[in-house]
């Protein structure tokens, strides 16, 4: 920089009058510019003009503030974070030169022009920058430029530069550390010695991620933290469980032995109970070490959908953290819980389920105080290296642009790891926010321990080979130190060694694996539940429900709306249909609440509902302020919360899941926009909400609402896509309703919270679009409070059973284009039965109606789905069972197809048309 060129003519007034301010006052310039001021004195000539009496001198200042600046910035792409040696990026800008200053140049300037603590302890400016390099290049990169709140980019380089959390301000034990890499190395080589061939993926190359994982438990445990919560996919993941989780080294060995004998009790008819292999599986912790300590210490189950975990655990965090001690809007403690997400570095930036949870990090409804992340780096995928699974220069560039700190760490130094770790913790403290750390180091083995790893990646694995341990590097550093004597590190091993051996040598298999599946819960617990609620408790809660403050001034279209509502309490109206859908949605949240069962709901656009019909939030049209009526509801005696989610499906309803899971005592809700978005979340259903039970025990009771119905808007808004829950639904582990009225909604919604301790399963709701406002769907009040849940509704309007011969039989919105169609009222001899819960199928419902037509000669199952969707494929043998071969099943709909639905509405409301009038025809074929 060349002051004359960059301010010439009249900008040379400029510097004149910063410098009279600086002469009068130093402090009303800024720093950098009373530094440069410090150091140069302008002069004039006889003219007045400025002359250039020290330049160079000039440019050397703001070469050297420069230099510093890109150390601070850049110094980690110089940073030996690699512990096998690689060159590290570089950048040019690190370099002196670049900046037109020399060494000798630095040593003429005072050290202040660096400034910070850096610059208090240095003689020179040569000796700051030389400071700056030791910290910002060495082992740790501090990754920071990208943060922008002033506060905290200054807090991060402060802990940077004043070491505030290494061994020399806090320090650690030597030997501790010492014996913990021990067991964590011994544990592995004892594995592969004694069962060789068997996956466990190792975690070796990255042994300091227990050491590391130990700091942060012990950091939330001190501040008073309940809950820890560690997601992590397979890599370490025994060896976490082992030396964090205390998992028993028997029951560890126990599962690698895997016998078949003594294991028979793991079948059972009322439960397919499956279990799942050994590094998926899930373990906890319980820290009852003292009357205020009361921590436990889980680690969640994960499938091979290797971050899948990172929603659910936020989710779990979530809901520790919320406390429901009031009715009204749940509060939420972020010192409560803490969650640990470890990623893996070649899925760290390839799969979208991490962006998605990184997003939810500051949002109001998904907020948990800060994820503390690390990347178990290996610099590998399975066989791909990094330039072939990413775009971005390191692993941890995602997280940039959510604007979390970065810290860079080399696996190999764990001193440098442990304050990594200090770091983290405090930040996410301090701040409430994440804070990631890139553990770079490498992998043992191969992918897994049966991989050879040296036909990708040769040259790597021949330095591998040779490469000493984290363990051992750190026992060679203690014997240099004095600490320790040189023969001490190899006993600690072969202690190790003998432990682990006498345990595999005392093992009794079937006593480690005696733990049986979870019990089956109560048969016939939903067939008996009371959802009906009384009818005056029904018109208080609806007044209730309808009133806001006084000036609350709505939209006038939406207080005709909620005038509709109103009259639901009319004691003249209890027996005529006046409560639309999502009037009994609004008084069956009421009612839960009011029965002390605490509610999350969340979903795309569910405040106001995509369709405009729920309004559980309400927006006064002159201020924007919003009034909740379910948190304002007298009766309530438990908390309601409501957030629009982003538009995710994924994570989303993975944090949802991890919610429910964790506090499986609340209604938990979360809804589609439409219900083949579930198509971007469907590695969440198979592994979470379907399969859970089966795999890991769990009992998920999560209730998914999902618009379908095809009404011509085009394959990707039609469906719900009802044929792959149905596909997947098995034992007793998932219920799948097509409701199609207001008051089978209510009762629905009510049977599912009054189950959550006695009968918990995922529900999957098939909600209505255009019958949400159609008048065939609406209920009285009478019906919400004495009717129940019908699992079959029959044709109520028939009169003479003996003239029936067709029975159709249809689920959902293609039962009310039937009765409401032309042909309807001409009908002779037929009948047509709803089926409204399809999973489990209501064998005896779905007899008592078949049996009720002693003229029966035909059975129709008519859908508006495509015969390879819907329910078709599904309900046919249970059909074919129920019938017992007395009459012919048929099926009408339309033909198999590969898209669900035609991108015309005109073309599909000629097929529909179709459709309803070849089943009132004595004669029908199939609809092309």
């Amino acid at each position: 920089m060349n002051l004359w060129h960059d301010f010439p003519g009249p900008n040379a007034a400029y510097i004149l009058d910063l410098y009279e301010s600086y002469r009068r006052d130093p402090a009303t310039v800024d720093a950098i510019t009373r530094s440069i001021f410090e150091t140069w004195t302008p002069t004039l000539d006889a003219a007045g003009a400025l002359l250039e009496t020290a330049p160079a001198a000039f440019d050397r200042i703001v070469g050297a503030i420069n230099l510093a600046q890109a150390i601070r910035s850049l110094g980690h792409r110089r940073a030996s974070i690699d512990p096998l040696g690689s060159p590290p990026p570089d950048d040019v800008s690190l370099e002196a030169a670049y900046h037109g200053v020399t060494d000798d140049d630095l040593r003429q300037l005072p050290a202040r022009l660096v400034g910070g603590s850096i610059a208090e302890k240095a003689a020179d400016a040569w000796e700051a920058v030389q400071a700056l390099r030791r910290i910002y290049c060495s082992t740790i990169g501090y990754d920071y430029g990208h943060i922008l709140v002033p506060a905290e980019r200054d807090w991060l380089r402060a802990a940077a530069e004043s070491d505030r959390f290494g061994p020399t301000n806090e320090p650690i034990d030597p030997l501790a550390l010492l014996e913990q890499l021990t067991r964590v190395e011994t544990f592995e080589h004892f594995l592969q010695r004694t069962f060789p061939g068997k996956t466990r993926f190792s975690i070796e190359g990255l042994d300091v991620l227990v050491p590391m994982l130990d700091e942060m438990i012990g950091a939330a445990a001190e501040a008073g933290s309940h809950t820890i919560l560690i997601g992590m996919a397979h890599r370490g993941r025994l060896n976490v469980m082992a030396h964090i989780l205390n998992k028993p080294y028997a029951q560890i060995l126990a599962e690698f032995k895997d016998p078949v004998e003594g294991r028979t009790f793991f079948i059972r008819e009322d439960l397919g109970w499956t279990g799942d292999v050994k590094y998926h599986a899930g373990a906890q912790r319980a820290l009852t070490d003292g009357a205020p300590l009361n921590l436990v210490v889980s680690m969640p189950p994960n499938p091979s959908h290797l971050e899948l975990i990172n929603p659910i655990v936020e989710g779990m965090a979530r809901a520790a953290g919320t406390i429901l001690d009031r009715a009204g809007a749940p509060r939420f403690d972020p010192s409560v819980s803490l969650p640990i997400l470890i990623h893996g570095d070649a899925s760290f930036p390839a799969q979208g389920v991490v962006a998605e949870t990184l997003n939810l990090s500051l949002l109001a409804g998904y907020r948990t105080g800060g994820t503390l992340h690390i990347i178990a780096n290996n610099q590998l995928g399975f066989t791909a290296e990094a330039s072939e699974g990413r775009s971005t220069l390191y692993a941890s560039d995602l997280a940039r642009g959510f604007r979390i700190p970065i810290v860079h760490v080399n696996a190999d130094d764990p001193e440098a790891c442990l304050s990594a770790a200090r770091l983290a913790y405090a930040y996410r403290a301090r701040f409430g926010k994440d804070f990631l750390i890139d553990l770079v180091g490498y992998r043992r083995y191969g992918h897994n321990e049966g991989d050879e790893p040296s036909f990708t990646q040769p040259l790597m694995y021949q330095a591998i080979e040779h490469h000493p341990s984290v363990r051992q590097r750190w026992a060679k550093t203690l014997i240099a130190r004095g600490l320790v004597a040189a023969q001490m590190p190899d006993d600690l091993v072969h202690h190790q060694l003998a432990e682990l051996q006498h345990t595999l040598e005392s093992l009794k298999v079937e006593a480690e694996l005696r733990e049986p599946p979870p019990e089956a819960p109560a048969r016939g617990a939903a067939r008996h539940v009371a959802t009906a609620v009384p009818i005056d408790r029904l018109r208080g809660l609806n007044d209730a429900l309808w009133n806001w403050p006084e000036g609350f001034t709505l939209n006038p279209k939406l207080e005709r709306v909620m005038q509709r509502r109103r009259t639901a309490s009319d004691p003249a109206q209890a027996d005529k249909p006046v409560v639309d859908w999502a009037t009994a949605e609004s008084l069956a949240l009421a009612s839960i609440l009011a029965d002390g069962i605490a509610i999350r709901f969340t979903g795309q656009d569910v405040e106001r509902g995509t369709f405009s019909q729920r309004h559980l939030v309400l927006h006064d049209a002159r201020t924007g302020e919003t009034y909740t009526p379910l948190q304002a509801l007298p009766q309530a005696t438990a908390a309601f919360a409501v957030f629009n989610s982003p538009l995710s499906e994924n994570a989303a309803l993975g944090f949802e899941v991890g919610y429910n899971v964790q506090a499986p005592d609340r209604l938990t809700i979360w809804e589609a926009q439409y219900g083949d978005f579930i198509n971007n979340a469907q590695a969440v259903v198979d592994e979470y909400i379907v399969s859970a039970r089966a795999k890991w025990g769990q009992t998920p009771s999560l209730v998914l609402l999902l618009p379908h119905a095809f009404e011509g808007q085009g394959p990707d808004h039609s469906s719900g896509r009802p044929e792959r829950f149905l596909q997947m639904a098995a034992e007793t582990g998932l219920r799948v309703a097509n409701c199609t009225t207001a008051a089978q909604y209510f009762h629905l919604l009510r049977r599912q919270a009054l189950l959550l301790k006695t009968d918990p399963l995922p529900l999957i709701v098939l909600t209505p679009k255009s019958l949400l406002r159609h008048p065939l769907t609406a209920s009285s009040l009478r019906e919400l409070a004495d009717g129940s849940w019908q699992p079959v509704i029959d044709d109520a309007a028939i009169r003479e059973i003996d003239r029936v011969r067709r029975l159709i039989l249809c689920s959902g919105k293609v039962y009310v284009d039937l009765v409401s169609s032309k042909q309807h009222a001409d009908r002779t001899g037929i009948a047509i039965a709803r089926v409204e819960q399809l999973y489990a199928f209501p064998e005896d419902e779905v007899r008592a109606v078949l049996d009720r037509y002693v003229h029966l000669e035909e059975i129709i199952w008519l859908q508006e789905e495509p015969e390879n969707m819907g329910a078709w494929d599904y309900i046919q043998p249970h059909m074919q069972a129920a019938m017992a071969g007395r009459w012919p099943l048929r099926y009408l709909g339309r033909p198999r197809s590969s898209s669900p639905a035609e991108g015309s509405s005109a073309w599909h409301a000629l097929n529909q048309a179709a459709l309803i009038e070849r089943a009132y025809a004595l004669e029908y074929q199939p609809v092309q």
